[in-house]
């Protein structure tokens, strides 16, 4: 019994995780080099209401995965303006760990390989193409292939491509499994409200700020820098798809974070304009390229699917990550894909899927963003949990918290305590390394 996981940002690692836990084999395609996507430049966790979820997810049973994540951090219990506690992992070595992890537990990769089409028997799948000529035979598929890109969309909605860590020019454009299959998406543009939006930071190389930021930087983990008036973009962070910073700090300041590179907490900031700051005068940006123009444009196509992450149309394609809906972010991302990855074995093994209940933060939120997406004013906003309108109904419904102790608690009241990481398929499958 095999699961196709397509896509292999956060979510699609994820879900790989859950299935091969799950007993099934699993195989996961990336059309780029490398696995984790945007999340080679994000490195935030455990920040405000993502501490919450973080611990969630790991008495669920993702905790064997999460341990990869803590143990790249840099800094930890880190308060920077508008967020507590949060871990900064290391962008520089996190996809090498997550990578061979994978490999280890029997995850079949397959890297620089992009879809091409699917084939389909009535409202199933049975296999995917691939360049080169390659099929992929499954049982069960995950669409994890994210909302960003391509070009032309960064071209239409930003700045143009702005030669970010996804790389399309050299990789080719985001293939949309759903979309493949037939399955109308969600798209921006197509009678909706403007729900895309642009990648929330840009990375400088550290080597190009001048050796007492760095110094800084490392030591506290964060650097604070008022911005003159003169060159404020005061309407720069609207258009972030991160919501939770677009507060007064950010505007009036750079916030950069430590996360192996320097992460500077704006969608992008003109580079002649930042060089005129004190130790900034040889400032180059590493992501994106083009970090002084722009970045690149999410949101752009969503999978329509229910709360069991399943998507509508078709019997075997569950979706994770951005294409669940408006969820920014790592975490989010991990926690939808191991509920796809879960879910997709479950039903091989002729069980129902499980529903993230209410009383769990990674449960409210997907059933939350699924109700408030059926309105125009709920397509307009982004759901994260460490920050903007869902993190305030976290504290409301009294979610929100950092005991440790607690938090399992609530998982083992769900019944659900261990599900990610729980055999569904007796079967003793054969490991394999690639």
């Amino acid at each position: 019994m095999e699961v196709i996981i397509v896509g292999g940002g956060w979510a699609g690692c994820a879900a790989a995780f859950a299935a091969n836990k799950g007993g099934a084999k699993v195989t996961l395609i990336e059309k780029t080099n490398m696995l984790l996507g945007t999340g080679l430049v994000g490195g935030i966790m455990r920040n405000n209401g993502r501490f919450t979820a973080f611990e969630e997810i790991w008495a669920l049973g993702g905790g064997d995965f999460l341990r990869l994540i803590e143990g790249t951090a840099r800094h930890r219990f880190l308060n920077f303006p508008g967020h507590n506690h949060a871990t900064l992992y290391d962008t520089t070595q996190i996809e090498p760990v997550i990578r061979t992890y994978l490999q280890e537990i029997g995850v079949n990769i397959y890297l620089e390989t992009r879809i091409t089409g699917v084939n389909r028997q009535g409202n199933s799948l049975y296999s995917i193409q691939a360049t080169g000529g390659q099929e992929f035979k499954g049982d069960m598929f995950v669409d994890t292939t994210g909302s960003a890109g391509p070009v032309r969309n960064c071209t239409m909605y930003g700045g143009g491509c702005a030669m970010c860590i996804l790389r399309c020019p050299a990789y080719g454009p985001r293939v949309s499994l759903t979309a493949k299959a037939g399955v109308k998406e969600i798209m921006a543009g197509e009678g909706f409200p403007q729900f895309e939006a642009i990648s929330g930071s840009c990375i400088l190389e550290k080597s190009s700020l001048t050796f007492n930021l760095v110094n800084q930087l490392e030591t506290n983990g964060m650097l604070v820098i008022p911005v003159p008036k003169s060159i404020l973009k005061e309407n720069l962070l609207g258009t972030k798809a991160c919501q939770q910073y677009n507060l007064n700090e950010y505007a009036a300041n750079l916030i950069i974070l430590d996360t192996g590179h320097a992460k500077i907490m704006t969608p992008f900031f003109p580079l002649q304009s930042l060089r005129t700051l004190p130790g900034f005068a040889r400032a180059r940006y590493a992501d994106p390229y083009s970090g002084g123009k722009g970045n690149s444009v999410r949101f752009m196509a969503m999978a329509p699917c229910g709360v069991d992450l399943k998507v509508d149309g078709v019997d075997n394609l569950y979706c994770a990550g951005e294409k669940t809906g408006l969820l920014v972010g790592h975490t989010e991302a991990i926690s939808t894909g191991m509920l796809a990855g879960i879910n997709a074995v479950r039903q091989l093994a002729g069980k129902k899927a499980v529903i993230l209940p209410d009383q769990l933060a990674v449960g409210d939120i997907i059933s939350y963003m699924h109700k408030e997406m059926r309105t125009p004013e709920g397509l307009e906003k982004k759901y994260t949990f460490s920050g903007s309108v869902y993190f305030q109904r976290m504290k409301q419904k009294n979610l929100y918290t950092t005991n440790v102790e607690d938090i399992q608690k609530r998982v083992k009241h769900s019944g659900l305590k261990g599900v990610f990481c729980s055999k569904q398929i007796k079967t003793s499958l054969p490991q394999k390394r690639n």
